[in-house]
């Protein structure tokens, strides 16, 4: 599921912000879902929130995505390919 498809069905504020090299990526889970935990498998953000799994499918073009979570915030951010 892209960003904005995710955003849409499971009702997140989420961000994205485009610079000459990169894009940043930010989503609020709320700061209830502080300790969840993220990880990146084969161009998919995989998000765990106790019960709950989310996966974000990240674009094609992206090289070497690092992905954390502070309060309950994803911040994804891709370094594009020039």
């Amino acid at each position: 599921m892209t960003l904005e498809q995710f955003t849409r069905e499971e009702g997140q504020v989420a961000r994205r912000y485009e610079y000459e090299d990169s894009t940043v990526m930010a989503v609020d889970f709320g700061t209830e879902e502080a300790d969840a935990s993220v990880d990146v498998v084969d161009g998919t953000v995989i998000v765990v929130l106790a019960d709950d799994q989310y996966e974000i499918e990240l674009p094609e073009t992206a090289e070497n995505a690092h992905t954390f979570m502070k309060n309950g915030v994803l911040t994804v951010e891709l370094e594009e390919e020039l």
